[in-house]
């Protein structure tokens, strides 16, 4: 196993900040459930020493696990980061402590990459403002599935372990 897949596994095991946040200030989501690769990012604001900064970030994913190891590092290193700083990361920033993403991965950094540029650059609402609930990707995911164009398939963890 390469040391990109050691990192992504254990990321995996135990990915940080997933799940959606109720009083986020910011909401980016990209990807299309007709394909199956989606990923919305919330982001919360703070101040500190004068400055508008991020305070929290969380993640859903429907998509490889490599976009997921790369979402859940993406949250940490936001962390402090002002939206001005936070716009500049690469996807390769954005997979910290994975690495480089292997050549057929590159489009999970993007994907982060993305739905944080969506969160920072087109949502108004202000720290004062927090942003109205968004459907969950669940949901997104479900709809699509009503009009035929994907399949979801429910894993019980249990019972595949």
């Amino acid at each position: 196993m390469s040391d990109f897949e050691e990192r992504a596994k254990e990321a995996i095991a135990n990915p940080q900040n997933m799940g959606e946040m109720e009083d986020a200030d910011r909401v980016g989501t990209v990807g299309s459930p007709d394909c199956g690769d989606m990923l919305r990012m919330w982001i919360k604001f703070t101040e500190k020493d004068g400055k508008k900064v991020i305070d929290r970030a969380s993640f859903q994913s429907f998509g490889c696990q490599t976009a997921i190891a790369v979402a859940s590092m993406a949250t940490e290193l936001l962390k402090g980061k002002t939206s001005e700083e936070a716009k500049e990361l690469s996807p390769h920033d954005l997979s910290g402590d994975l690495g480089s993403l292997p050549p057929m991965k590159i489009h999970c950094g993007e994907l982060v990459q993305n739905a944080l540029s969506q969160a920072l650059d087109e949502n108004p609402a202000s720290t004062e403002e927090a942003v109205p609930s968004a459907p969950t990707l669940a949901s997104d995911m479900n709809s699509a599935s009503k009009k035929g164009k994907i399949k979801i398939v429910p894993l019980n963890s249990e019972e595949d372990a």
